[in-house]
């Protein structure tokens, strides 16, 4: 289903020069299906995740979208093709800031598996994300300040716009943690796939505009 967008309220409580990024979370894949981390993996969206990317193109396609930016993944850069392409934009640009989160050693595994492969970092990762460390991947703090930085970067180009970014359920949970002082197992909220988190940046300041809809949080 197409999601709804509350459109006019935009422009009369944001400050002039607001920058409004609508984060999508990328379309689902065969991974998200069997619920494994898929990290840097690059795999390509499935007939359902094509869908999926469809009906987040639609939802943004009456926001006036200036720009729309993605990971360098398959699946991001499929996701935000199709909403490019339904906005009548000509092309759209690559943000590493974007990327997945490094799993390491957990890409492919199961939430049960990466749990029994090293217990100790999986209770951090799901109870303590500004401690937690990916075995042989990447700290998510580091992730954090990434998709943080990301943010600002399109802000500060895109002021007083309306912009698209297309990233993982992950770095949307870690945005809406530190913006939110979310620390504890609660940081791992519902982010359904195709789903949109609106974030409203102004003068590099980052406010939470609209949490996602869904509830996968794999």
């Amino acid at each position: 289903m197409t999601q709804q967008l509350d459109l006019v309220p935009l422009t009369e409580q944001s400050p002039v020069g607001t920058c409004h990024v609508y984060v999508v979370r990328h379309g689902t894949t065969t991974l998200n299906v069997q619920n494994r981390y898929r990290g840097r993996r690059d795999v390509p969206l499935d007939a359902q995740g094509y869908q999926d990317a469809v009906d987040a193109a639609r939802a943004l396609s009456g926001v006036g979208l200036e720009a729309v930016y993605a990971g360098p993944l398959r699946r991001t850069l499929a996701t935000a093709q199709i909403i490019a392409d339904e906005s009548r934009l000509p092309d759209l640009r690559v943000l590493y800031g974007l990327n997945n989160v490094d799993y390491g050693a957990w890409e492919g595994m199961t939430g049960p598996e990466a749990h029994a492969f090293d217990p100790a970092a999986f209770a951090l990762y799901t109870g303590s994300p500004g401690q937690a460390v990916c075995p042989a991947g990447e700290r998510l703090s580091d992730a954090r300040s990434r998709m943080i930085e990301a943010l600002q970067l399109i802000g500060g180009r895109h002021a007083g716009e309306s912009v698209a970014a297309v990233t993982h359920a992950v770095m949307v949970r870690l945005a809406v943690s530190w913006l939110t002082g979310v620390e504890g197992p609660e940081w791992r909220i519902p982010v359904g796939r195709g789903s949109l988190t609106r974030f409203d940046i102004c003068d590099g300041v980052i406010r939470l505009g609209r949490l996602p809809d869904g509830d996968d949080v794999d």
